[in-house]
């Protein structure tokens, strides 16, 4: 271990990870996931190809995901407690954003034990300054809801004046997309929606709801998506 790796602190390090290009990988994140006692992740297979490419041998993997998420918690800040560097990454991103990661920051909190959140990866970011729109003032709402609360989700944007942004599935972008057709308000509003962000197959789409969703019709709908939407001032 150099004298730099060293100086790294016992405490809880939340590390993004690449959502797509594994370039995307900060130099000081990979100095913590080579020293970490535990490295804790929503899926130890995803994690462990993620850390091969980088060469990387983990002291010990830990699956931290919704399902466990509270008793995982409070499991790693005990560890922490005992003089352990636990890092957290989720399968792709920023944790905590539209994934597991803020129950553990919560419980870090109340453990009083201390915590670390790496910058790094997220879509959010680069869809945004991609769209070319306002980021003055802008709201993130992440995934809309599949079936309870979706209408009053759609209206809920349909009230937001500024710059939205939303993630929503391959699966649901059609639909998505026909619901901001059908609203008064948004279906006159440009939106930019991109999908595979980073990665080689990147693609967006500019445009009012109707003209995106017909460029969606021409071509299948695969990874995930960020829309982007202008605000109606």
């Amino acid at each position: 271990m150099s004298k730099e790796q060293s100086t790294y602190e016992p405490g809880l390090y939340l590390i993004p990870t690449p959502i797509g290009n594994l370039e995307d990988m900060t130099i000081r994140a990979l100095r913590l996931l080579s020293t970490a006692e535990i490295i804790a992740c929503e899926d130890t297979r995803v994690t462990g190809q993620l850390l091969k490419q980088y060469s990387i041998t983990p002291q010990r993997l830990y699956s931290c995901r919704e399902h466990n998420e509270k008793e995982a918690s409070i499991f790693l800040c005990s560890e922490v407690k005992k003089g352990s560097r636990v890092c957290y990454v989720s399968d792709a991103g920023t944790p905590g954003i539209s994934d597991p990661g803020s129950l553990l920051i919560q419980t870090a909190i109340e453990e009083n034990i201390p915590y670390h959140v790496l910058p790094g990866a997220t879509a959010l970011i680069p869809a945004l300054l991609q769209s070319g729109y306002s980021c003055d003032e802008w709201t993130f709402l992440g995934f809309p809801p599949h079936k309870k609360g979706r209408s009053m989700f759609i209206d809920k944007l349909a009230n937001i004046n500024h710059t939205i942004i939303v993630y929503e599935s391959p699966h649901r972008i059609v639909n998505l997309m026909e619901e901001l057709h059908n609203n008064t308000q948004l279906q006159v509003r440009p939106m930019y929606l991109i999908r595979e962000i980073t990665k080689r197959f990147e693609e967006s789409y500019r445009g009012l709801p109707q003209e995106i969703l017909a460029a969606l019709q021409d071509s299948p709908a695969k990874g995930e998506f960020v829309l982007i939407i202008s605000g109606s001032n």
